[in-house]
């Protein structure tokens, strides 16, 4: 599997500008700083979901794309299809792991909530390794977005799980 692009299709400017409109007021799309960044992804406010991002998996295993069409609130999943018409290949033929290209439209709050469940050591190795391949090229594209992309012991400093892996223990 591999990550073919990552795009930036909203970016800082228009989220500012929506936390400005919140407060009554208006910019002309002005680049916030670093620091206001950080502080926005941190508190999670409302306006990180005028950030949004396009990316693509392809030769994502099939069963590893159901993980991540699990996830609904703040993105959009365009999946190539199965279907017998138009691939000529009978569905029920395929195999679980047979490739498909993956391709996701998500704002901020959605890559943040996501993370959470699928960089956690529970998750399936595949599926935190595709998620992996997303936060890996995010770093490259928005630093800070990417330090706010964690698994859910980290973000809430104890694992919620009925059987943990055992990795706060090792933090401890």
């Amino acid at each position: 599997m591999k990550l073919t692009h990552l795009d930036i299709l909203t970016g800082w400017p228009v989220v500012y500008d929506m936390a400005l409109a919140t407060q009554g007021r208006r910019d002309q799309y002005a680049e916030p700083t670093p620091e206001w960044r950080k502080r926005m992804i941190q508190a999670e406010h409302s306006p990180i979901r005028a950030l949004t991002f396009c990316w693509t998996w392809e030769d994502l295993p099939y069963w590893v794309s159901v993980h991540m069409t699990r996830h609904k609130i703040g993105i959009e999943h365009f999946v190539s299809t199965q279907r017998t018409d138009r691939t000529g290949i009978e569905r029920d033929k395929l195999p679980q792991d047979a490739p498909v290209m993956h391709t996701c439209i998500a704002n901020a709050q959605a890559l943040i909530n996501i993370s959470r469940k699928r960089l956690c050591s529970k998750a399936s190795q595949e599926t935190r390794q595709a998620w992996n391949l997303l936060r890996d090229a995010m770093q490259k594209v928005d630093p800070i977005m990417a330090s706010a992309m964690v698994p859910e012991c980290a973000y809430r400093g104890m694992c919620p799980e009925m059987r943990p892996c055992g990795k706060m223990e090792d933090m401890g």
